[in-house]
């Protein structure tokens, strides 16, 4: 079985606490990003999205080097099938926050490195 990608949905990268803000205004003044409003059920955490053409950044603070919220997201064509896949091959998935309209849920590649398979419903 094979994971059916259809295109990456968006790239989280991470600032110190307390720099939200001023990456807020880097990313809109000197990169030209336009800001997009976060889903509501994520209110209960600090940062700020860009629409980019074809797929979308979004900024948070760092939790620190073991625990790392840094990732790139990929969105797939059956999320069921792709857990599976993972699972099959002893990928340990870790489910998140849901988010109205997406089904997602993040993983470590052996090295790693965090990644977040979704799909919208």
């Amino acid at each position: 079985m094979m994971i059916n990608y259809e295109r990456i949905d968006h790239v989280y990268v991470c600032v110190p606490p307390g720099k939200e803000h001023e990456a807020n205004q880097f990313y809109i003044s000197v990169m030209g990003f336009e800001p997009k409003i976060r889903p509501a059920d994520l209110d209960g955490s600090s940062g700020y999205w860009y629409q980019l053409p074809n797929m979308e950044l979004h900024i948070g603070t760092e939790l620190g080097p073991n625990n790392s919220k840094r990732h790139f997201a990929m969105q797939v064509t059956d999320l069921a099938a792709a857990r599976q896949h993972l699972e099959k091959h002893g990928i340990n998935i870790i489910e998140e926050v849901p988010i109205q309209g997406r089904d997602r849920f993040t993983f470590h590649d052996p090295y790693g490195n965090r990644m977040e398979f979704l799909a919208y419903h």
